[in-house]
């Protein structure tokens, strides 16, 4: 055997051992690619999965406000067409005249009378315009005399000094307590279809 015959026997070897590594290479550098795009495929779809989650949240938080904001303004709606009803309502008795102010006038002095007894000096305040009803009306209660104004929509503020007693039996007060009694009831009935 001859020196170049070992010569191009380890050559023949290191090329083919070259081969092999170059082949075991190839393989391992295909082996990282695959576990690369894996990878790669993975934060993609968990990237993908958590901006849907985002979006759906998002969208679910943008759907609550809006419907928060629209149950907002429906409640103003009605608040204002509510306010609107009271505001005619106090109109209509602002408005009273005549018999039936005069009837209801005396109808609200009778309740407040219940209050006082027969010897106490008793205080009529009611509305500037209702003086004239007021004075007459009372001329009719021993002891009860017209003091003054009182900003209302009429009706009688009745108080003795002696029992310091305050009836308040404006159209007002009645007024008030009425709406709040059937607050409920108004609005179903204004607002039935909701």
């Amino acid at each position: 055997m001859s020196l170049d015959t070992v010569v191009e026997d380890i050559r023949e070897e290191a090329r083919a051992r070259a081969e092999e590594i170059r082949g075991e290479g190839e393989d391992r550098a295909d082996e990282i690619v695959a576990e690369a795009e894996a990878e790669a495929e993975r934060i993609r779809e968990e990237r993908e999965a958590s901006v849907e989650r985002q979006i759906a949240q998002e969208r679910e938080q943008a759907l609550s406000s809006a419907k928060l904001e629209a149950k907002q303004e429906r409640l103003e709606a009605r608040r204002d067409a509510l306010q609107s009803v009271r505001d005619e309502v106090e109109a209509a008795i602002a408005s009273l005249e005549g018999e039936r102010r005069e009837e209801l006038t005396r109808e609200l002095l009778d309740q407040a009378a219940g209050e006082f007894d027969g010897d106490e000096t008793v205080s009529v305040y009611g509305r500037a315009e209702d003086e004239e009803l007021l004075t007459r009306i009372l001329s009719e209660y021993e002891g009860w005399s017209y003091a003054g104004d009182r900003d209302c929509l009429g009706g009688v503020v009745v108080e003795s000094e002696e029992s310091r007693v305050r009836v308040n039996n404006t159209f007002d007060s009645v007024l008030e307590g009425v709406w709040e009694d059937n607050l409920k009831e108004l609005s179903d009935r204004l607002f039935d279809d909701e």
